[in-house]
């Protein structure tokens, strides 16, 4: 042990925590001290403590108000994530109390099918029964963002070469082809005939937000054939968003996973344009953070979600 644990295993308190987490939000010790409903010397004094515990300043005072030096930054990180897993602590002990045996919180892109959740959830409450799940959606970059910050136990996305995997572990679950999906009409007329790139690029496009991997391989194949990408009529990431507006429109088109268009079919009613692409989609991976071991209803849940995803539930 180090100089720095061994001050901060003896003398770091829950109130030091809460208190860089209030100067960052308030960059003012006077405002600090309101909300802590204390002095300002207080104030003053507790973040002295947790400097000498550092061994080196945490905040510049500016014009602008307490700015967290490049030490401060990683104390705030750190604090942010040690207050998240108390919260976590928390609702655990409750879960407890009430006779569950955990919470979970699993962040999850959208084109993931809902079966293959439900079918991971169900088989892991039948090996322990009481866990209760919250799903979050959203995108990736930013699940992985909420799974560092320790607010997400486990996420499900998808890789990309964009991605910092920095404290993270991964492992790839299974992969999707696209499909082109559209209105029924036009999936019919687009499926009689080779694929036009140039006719596809003048339709009407539903597409996810910039900057996530699905969309920027799309972008790259459109660029691989020479056609400048289209641009979308609407952004979107919700698949029953895609579906209602590619049923409502004979001129609307989207990329999205097989597995998602077979449930637009089912309840949207769209039409799947009979083509292969011959690429796949950057894989569907479960991220975690690399500093942890698994609790046991998550390792629980993790070995159902690969079980499903092998059997292609």
């Amino acid at each position: 042990m180090n100089v720095i644990q061994g001050r901060l295993a003896s003398r770091l308190k829950m109130r030091h925590l809460t208190l860089l987490r209030l100067i960052q939000a308030h960059g003012s010790l006077t405002r600090v001290a309101e909300r802590m409903a204390t002095s300002q010397p207080a104030v003053t004094q507790a973040l002295a403590e947790l400097e000498a515990m550092f061994g080196a300043p945490l905040f510049q005072r500016t014009a602008r108000g307490m700015i967290p030096t490049a030490v401060g930054e990683v104390a705030l990180q750190r604090a942010q994530a040690m207050l998240q897993d108390l919260g976590h602590w928390v609702r655990d002990m409750e879960a407890a109390t009430l006779g569950r045996a955990a919470h979970l919180h699993v962040g999850v892109i959208p084109f993931i099918p809902g079966r293959l959740l439900a079918a991971a959830i169900v088989r892991t409450r039948q090996q322990v029964g009481g866990i209760t799940v919250t799903i979050h959606e959203s995108t990736t970059n930013l699940l992985l963002e909420r799974l560092r910050a320790h607010e997400l136990d486990c996420v499900i996305g998808r890789t990309s070469a964009i991605l910092s995997m920095d404290g993270l572990v991964h492992e790839v679950l299974y992969e999707q082809e696209p499909r082109l999906v559209a209105h029924r009409r036009l999936a019919t007329r687009l499926g009689r005939k080779p694929l036009s790139w140039e006719e596809l690029a003048q339709l009407d496009w539903v597409l996810g937000q910039r900057h996530t991997p699905m969309r920027e391989q799309i972008i790259d194949f459109f660029l691989r054939a020479g056609v400048a990408p289209p641009s979308p009529v609407v952004e979107s990431l919700a698949a029953k968003v895609i579906g209602e507006l590619l049923a409502a429109n004979d001129r609307a088109v989207s990329i999205v996973p097989a597995d998602i268009a077979e449930e637009l079919t089912r309840i949207a009613g769209v039409g799947v344009v009979a083509h292969r692409f011959g690429w796949t989609l950057p894989p569907v991976t479960l991220f975690r953070r690399a500093e942890e071991s698994l609790r046991a209803p998550d390792g629980l849940f993790v070995q159902a979600l690969r079980e499903v995803c092998q059997q292609g539930v």
